[in-house]
């Protein structure tokens, strides 16, 4: 089950941001890492993974599973499923002084064990801008379950 979900959290961390900020606003440059992220997993980026997860980072996932940075940069990286196709909506990001928060929904399409799958799951992302630079603290999915 441990990589079943591993398919959502990358659509989770990898889909790209469908808002538009304004030019150099803070919006913006968390849209970036957000981005960026995306990227580093689509690519199984292990480095930028550890620089955007901070030391205390924990991700849980749609079965309620709880993995530290080591773990889930090693399921990014070298995990069963692959992201070919994702979107996110419905994102809005929030900021408290140095921490912000981000939610939405992401709809993700791609391989598990070789086979195709699918996920569509509401998540937050919590950031702390630490020397200049956001980094995740915590992010958690949860599943749409369709009707």
């Amino acid at each position: 089950m441990r990589y079943t979900l591993s398919l959502v959290m990358i659509a989770l961390w990898a889909a790209p941001l469908t808002q538009t900020p304004k030019s150099n606003s803070p919006e913006q440059e968390l849209m970036k890492v957000e981005n960026d992220w995306k990227q580093a997993v689509v690519k199984r980026d292990g480095p930028a993974l550890r620089r955007l997860y901070a030391d205390e980072y924990i991700s849980t996932d749609t079965e309620g599973m709880v993995w530290n940075k080591t773990e889930d940069v090693e399921i990014d990286t070298t995990g069963v499923s692959r992201l070919t196709a994702y979107n996110l909506d419905d994102v809005k990001i929030r900021f408290y002084g140095d921490v912000a928060v981000v939610t939405g929904r992401s709809t993700s399409k791609g391989t598990l064990f070789g086979r195709a799958a699918s996920a569509q799951s509401r998540f937050t992302d919590i950031f702390v801008n630490r020397d200049g630079r956001w980094q995740c603290v915590a992010t958690q999915a949860t599943p749409i379950i369709r009707q």
